[in-house]
């Protein structure tokens, strides 16, 4: 009787959670209707920080922050939505919207096509829709190489064994896909710009020599971090230092 209540009292209590989620949420939407941006955004923050984090709240985030001219703020959450859901097209047009923006317009280095196509591909699934990807795959080449072994005629068994290789080489590539994923998600190194202008600098002092100056919104990649202090580098190649206080990780 007595586990039968306490388990009857934690479903009380998180019905009333996802209540109280449900009513802060709708809370924050009603104030983006009426215009008061900026108070949306802080309901949408403490959302995330009291009930968890959501591609939508961090894509009505940013949308709120976008409407304050907070663009660094909505570009960040532009990019968080798209971490979590890369496949979530409105995050990735308002993102593309807001990018265009920006200050500094970063032209990328040249790289072979090859590689720009299988990073694109890489990033349109999360860790674990490339670890599924790869499970489905792999069973499926295993019944291939069974129909191969017992099939009954020449051109069923040369048919299963291309399938199952096929299959295989994909299931492989997927899993490789998973764990960069992986490792991008847990190592978080891509970073956004908070500061109005920010000098980037040739050494992690302040008196180290000024490089190039970066403004908000723009994204960068952490490569080490010594203090109080970032090295980082932008998609043409540049490197150097920024304080850490500038800039908030993805």
């Amino acid at each position: 009787m007595k586990k039968i209540l306490i388990s009857l009292l934690m479903l009380v209590i998180m019905a009333n959670a996802v209540i109280a989620a449900s009513a802060s949420f709708a809370s924050a939407n009603k104030l983006y209707t009426q215009k008061k941006y900026r108070e949306a955004a802080e309901m949408y923050e403490m959302v995330i920080k009291n009930e968890g984090v959501a591609p939508e709240l961090y894509y009505n985030m940013g949308n709120a922050y976008f409407k304050s001219n907070e663009l660094a703020k909505a570009i960040l959450n532009y990019e968080r939505a798209l971490r979590i859901a890369p496949g979530y097209n409105d995050a990735r047009y308002n993102l593309e919207f807001a990018n265009q923006k920006v200050i500094d317009n970063i032209e990328m280095n040249d790289s072979f096509f090859l590689k720009k196509w299988v990073n694109a591909l890489m990033k349109t699934m999360t860790s674990n829709g490339w670890f599924y990807i790869s499970v489905v795959l792999f069973v499926v080449s295993l019944v291939s190489f069974l129909m191969f072994v017992f099939g009954n005629s020449r051109l069923v068994r040369k048919s299963f064994f291309y399938t199952g290789v096929i299959c295989l080489l994909i299931s492989i590539s997927s899993i490789i896909f998973s764990s960069i994923r992986k490792n991008q998600m847990e190592n978080r190194r891509e970073a956004i710009i908070m500061s109005g202008v920010v000098v980037i600098k040739g050494a992690p002092d302040e008196s180290g020599t000024d490089l190039y100056q970066l403004h908000e919104g723009t994204k960068i990649t952490i490569v080490e971090e010594l203090g109080d202090w970032y090295e980082v580098r932008l998609g043409n190649g540049n490197v150097g230092w920024v304080e850490n206080n500038k800039v908030e990780r993805i």
